[in-house]
């Protein structure tokens, strides 16, 4: 697919299917090309992903159930249950975290820029995202980024044995959808862009 159709086609979907278009190899591969080639800050390569198939993924959503269960009131979690069952009845879920010794010796190596690394973290992780994403449209997938982080992230740890040192940032389920996507309106391009001669 050409990338501006890929661009375009890159939404968020939640009518997602327990199906991908590609072998289990192909997204690993993916990912790890992405994961590698994604910029970062100072080339610190702090990017760090997982991704869940099969019974690994159908486990992050229950834990991501329970979680909640206890987090909402009864009226609230029939309608979260809905939800995180979209969720769950997808192909996979990729997980991206960032490595939090990685930004402390960025820190200590130059103490200058110390309040900015974060938010270069942030837009590097962004870029790892939206590079999975927009790869996952163009192999005929659709994806949503979901933030259920920090309420699961000690029980993520802890049951994929995840290091401690890596931070969740975000999970993306992904499959197949089974539905078209409804139109998407857009602000007027010029109230949002400028070009100066």
């Amino acid at each position: 697919m050409d990338i501006d159709v890929a661009f375009k086609k890159r939404r968020s979907r939640y009518d997602l299917s327990k199906k991908a278009s590609v072998s289990d190899q192909k997204i690993t591969a993916m990912v790890q090309e992405l994961l590698k080639h994604t910029p970062s800050p100072y080339n610190a390569q702090q990017q760090r992903a997982v991704v869940l198939l099969s019974e690994n993924h159908d486990a992050l959503w229950e834990i991501v159930l329970n979680t909640l269960k206890k987090e909402t009131s009864e009226k609230q979690f029939e309608k979260t249950k809905k939800k995180i069952a979209g969720f769950a009845n997808s192909y996979g879920t990729i997980l991206f975290f960032n490595d939090q010794p990685t930004l402390e010796r960025l820190h200590e190596k130059f103490p200058k820029y110390k309040d900015q690394f974060s938010l270069w973290f942030d837009q590097s992780q962004g870029m790892f995202q939206y590079a999975v994403w927009t790869r996952l449209a163009s192999l005929g997938m659709g994806a949503s980024l979901q933030h259920y982080n920090p309420l699961i992230d000690q029980a993520v740890h802890d049951y994929f044995e995840i290091p401690s040192t890596w931070k969740l940032e975000a999970q993306m389920p992904f499959g197949i959808p089974t539905e078209l996507p409804k139109d998407k309106s857009f602000i007027d391009i010029e109230e949002r862009f400028k070009l100066k001669k």
